[in-house]
């Protein structure tokens, strides 16, 4: 059995096959939204995160550990991150992407040779705020502005190209601390 076919299956054995692991009850996006399948600039392409990409994934992770760190602060992620960690992250990603309740897009090098950072948008119960994006380039870029000018890029992307009315971007447009102290809405 493929790797993928099994994890597939061992996640709808799991979680059933149409449990949507999203924080709301609601659906994430409309059952008419046709999701995003590709971002392509002249700096990197944005595509849908699978298990396929472990190799590469991994390797950028381990890359930046300090540096994801301090992207989502106290988590303690990735430190100590296996290998057979990422494989799952990566499937629980893939599924919750097919399954529609939050997407999660690997950032390649556009010849597809290196994982160079990660964007998700996820949905949130944050009263005002109707999704929460994280985003991160490996550290190497971090000198050469390609964090900022991805930054740019899926703001601008989100506001084209997505439903949503008011996105947070935890640690970045609004401080963590500020973030945690916005009350949660029951969805």
């Amino acid at each position: 059995m493929r790797t993928s076919t099994l994890l597939s299956f061992l996640l709808t054995a799991t979680f059933g096959p149409t449990t949507v692991m999203g924080q709301s009850d609601n659906p994430f996006v409309g059952r008419d939204f046709e999701v995003p399948e590709i971002l392509e600039t002249s700096d990197f392409r944005l595509r849908m995160l699978t298990i396929n990409d472990v190799d590469k994934d991994y390797e950028a992770v381990m890359s930046s550990v300090d540096h994801l760190m301090n992207v989502w602060p106290g988590s303690g992620w990735p430190k100590g991150l296996t290998y057979e960690d990422d494989l799952i992250d990566l499937g629980w990603h893939h599924r919750e992407f097919t399954n529609r309740s939050s997407f999660a897009y690997t950032m390649v090098t556009l010849d597809e040779s290196k994982v160079i950072g990660c964007v998700y948008v996820n949905p949130t119960r944050k009263r005002g705020y109707d999704a929460e994006v994280y985003l991160w380039v490996i550290e190497s870029e971090l000198e050469n502005g390609l964090d900022e000018r991805l930054f740019d890029t899926v703001t601008s992307w989100l506001d084209e190209s997505w439903q949503f009315e008011n996105a947070g971007f935890p640690g970045r447009t609004i401080s963590w601390d500020e973030w945690r102290a916005i009350p949660d809405e029951k969805r």
